[in-house]
């Protein structure tokens, strides 16, 4: 199983950026997938979750509104558009699959002016 993010960079506040998870070694549209994130000296918080299919979403009401969740099972591919970022934001995002521990390494968010 490999799962590489890429998207991440530095923005300022009220910006965007779109993250990218290319998912490997496994069959992808079995699982259902989500977003974690970690900012410096926190544990992990859960961002984003959806479905096989696409069609269930589920948000952090921290992210709710502002970031959007997506996958294309045709690139075994999964999203995570994030608009009017805030500094709070700031944090190590990685993907994962549901109910087990496969992880990516995550890419870096940094929102700051």
């Amino acid at each position: 199983v490999q799962l590489v993010e890429s998207g991440g960079g530095m923005v300022q506040p009220g910006g965007s950026l779109r993250l990218s998870c290319a998912a490997s070694g496994f069959t992808f549209s079995n699982y259902d997938m989500k977003w974690v994130r970690q900012a410096p000296g926190k544990g992990p918080e859960w961002v984003s979750s959806i479905s096989t299919g696409g069609g269930r979403t589920y948000y952090a009401a921290s992210v709710k509104g502002r970031f959007t969740i997506s996958r294309d099972n045709a690139k075994n591919t999964l999203y995570l558009q994030m608009n009017s970022l805030k500094p709070e934001d700031t944090a190590l995002y990685y993907c994962a699959r549901e109910s087990t521990a496969d992880r990516g390494q995550g890419t870096q968010v940094t929102v700051s002016s």
